[in-house]
């Protein structure tokens, strides 16, 4: 076997263990925060996780809601809303890696969706 095939085996196989960094991509629907650290998006595709506490949050700024655009249903401040996020995922395992950007949107936007089914409880 010559070098040149060995290193070009080598190289393919290494490349498969590498993780597939998703491009950016605008991902929209319910984004909900139930407890402190934990956050989900669930869009069209699925619920992506956003943070789990203690174990895992993705890098970048979660959206900012106004009054009006959040829906609380534990305590004082945790609960959901609807937003449009631009980010970059782990397909594989339903990830949110990186927020690059992050808004609100009227809770209506979310409710007319029926792709989206119903608001996060």
């Amino acid at each position: 076997m010559s070098f040149a095939f060995r290193l070009a085996v080598l190289l393919s196989v290494a490349s498969c263990a590498l993780p597939a960094h998703a491009a950016e991509e605008n991902r929209c629907g319910w984004f909900s925060n139930p407890t402190p650290g934990n956050a989900w998006l669930k869009d069209r595709d699925g619920e992506w996780t956003v943070g789990i506490q203690g174990n895992y949050s993705a890098e970048g700024d979660w959206p900012e809601f106004k009054r009006g655009q959040w829906v609380v249903t534990n305590g004082s401040s945790y609960g959901y809303g609807c937003a449009c996020m631009r980010v970059a995922t782990s397909r594989q395992e339903m990830r949110v890696l990186t927020i690059k950007s992050a808004r609100a949107l009227p809770l209506a936007t979310c409710r007319g969706d029926r792709r989206l089914g119903k608001a996060p409880e």
